[in-house]
């Protein structure tokens, strides 16, 4: 961390940012430990509570400036995590999570200026109704606190998280990878001074730089200090989360999304959305990662598909590999999975209903989607089939944040309390019943 990530911002001002630091390796561990870090982010978060929309957006707008300033030193960070990441043979769909580029930077920036242009929506009032008595009560929009994200390889996350958490007046409490370390810490380092250069408390965003098991265990346990914890990885983070974590959690969940290309379907369409599904950036969680066919549209269709998708790994049950001889063979656990890689599962259905419960007996409650003609057939997927984000011809990329209009994401909600899908502004916000009577007892 920098030297201002290791200073107690008195309440009066914040501290002056420093410079970026060097580059650390995954097993070196902070000065500074977790729980102090996380009492700091909690201080932070008071002030930031009622931190003025103006100062918020300033602060939005200057982070945004510096990471194009500093594109050239974040990429020269990255480019050492990148080449970790190679040498220790990650998989390439990773390795493309992981890297940073003029252009990635350049949206990081822009995704934070779209924050600066929405709305706050804290002080807003949700609804309110007066009393016979005469006592007036409203639900009024309030910040959550110490948002803490836990988080594996994107550095760009630390950008969005950092942004949302700031524009909902919380703080910011992160924990990225060994594997974007350095990558992280500089982009923190600047996002950091342009807090600071707004008049807020640059502690509304702390990165734990200690990457060991131990530190993340530590921090899913900081009762004291985290109002809400988002893990944002693979099965075995969440699955971490779910044995060691005290505080409360909202689930950013895997994504086994699915294209059903019902008996009515536009092929063409068809074959447009399925490849942009699982081609265009096969790494990320609404990637399409399985294909459902109609029966009666299979021997056209998949043939089609697999030429189309060239150089991804197709692995069917007996009725798709009979239209694609050259498919290979799905088990039940592929249906079942997320490859995040250019790898996918296919399955031939005899009805709606058949493809409504395979998705639903397979799928992760991230995105679905139908291609059809038959409106009656696209009411009755998108009312029965149990996700997050169901679709109608079109593609599963399109469940994201800034595609939603939200200017970023924290991460995509597979559960069902509080929030559900992508959460930006609002999902970072909870509700405070305000009730005003004029001297009246009970």
């Amino acid at each position: 961390m920098s030297s201002a990530a290791t200073t107690v911002i008195p309440s009066a001002a914040p501290a002056a940012p420093a410079d970026q630091p060097p580059p650390v390796s995954g097993a070196e561990r902070s000065a500074t430990p977790v729980g102090e870090q996380a009492a700091r982010a909690k201080a932070a978060s008071r002030l930031m509570a009622a931190a003025p929309t103006a100062a918020k957006d300033a602060a939005l707008l200057a982070a945004a400036d510096l990471l194009v300033a500093r594109a050239g030193e974040i990429c020269a960070a990255n480019a050492g995590d990148v080449a970790r990441a190679e040498a220790d043979g990650t998989p390439a769909a990773l390795v493309d999570r992981l890297r940073l580029t003029p252009a990635r930077i350049e949206a990081m920036a822009d995704g934070l200026r779209q924050i600066a242009a929405r709305r706050d929506p804290i002080g807003e009032v949700a609804d309110g109704w007066v009393r016979p008595n005469g006592l007036r009560i409203e639900r009024v929009r309030v910040p959550l606190g110490v948002v803490a994200i836990i988080y594996e390889s994107r550095p760009n996350v630390t950008s969005d998280a950092a942004g949302l958490c700031l524009k909902s007046g919380n703080a910011a409490f992160l924990r990225g990878s060994s594997s974007a370390i350095n990558s992280n810490l500089a982009i923190a380092a600047a996002i950091r001074e342009a807090i600071s250069s707004a008049g807020l408390p640059a502690d509304a965003l702390i990165l734990v730089d200690d990457t060991s098991r131990a530190a993340a265990v530590e921090f899913m346990q900081q009762n004291d200090y985290i109002d809400c914890l988002i893990p944002r990885g693979g099965p075995s983070l969440i699955a971490s989360i779910l044995e060691h974590a005290t505080v409360p959690v909202v689930i950013d969940g895997a994504g086994n999304c699915h294209a059903y290309v019902d008996a009515t379907a536009d092929l063409d369409a068809a074959l447009d959305i399925v490849v942009n599904g699982k081609t265009q950036r096969p790494g990320v969680c609404n990637a399409l990662e399985s294909l459902v066919v109609h029966s009666a549209v299979a021997q056209e269709f998949l043939p089609r598909a697999a030429a189309a998708l060239d150089g991804v790994e197709m692995l069917g049950d007996e009725r798709a590999r009979q239209a694609v001889p050259a498919m290979g063979e799905a088990t039940a656990a592929d249906h079942a999975t997320e490859f995040l890689d250019l790898k996918m599962s296919v399955k031939v259905v005899d009805s709606l209903d058949e493809a409504i419960t395979h998705v639903n007996t397979n799928g992760s409650g991230h995105s679905e989607t139908i291609i059809t003609s038959d409106i009656a057939a696209a009411d009755r997927f998108t009312r029965e089939v149990d996700a997050a984000a169901v679709l109608v011809n079109a593609s599963t990329r399109f469940v994201d944040g800034e595609e939603f209009g939200f200017g970023a994401e924290i991460g995509i909600s597979t559960q069902k309390l509080h929030a559900r899908g992508p959460m930006g502004l609002d999902q970072l916000t909870t509700l405070k019943f305000v009730v005003r009577g004029e001297g009246h007892v009970r």
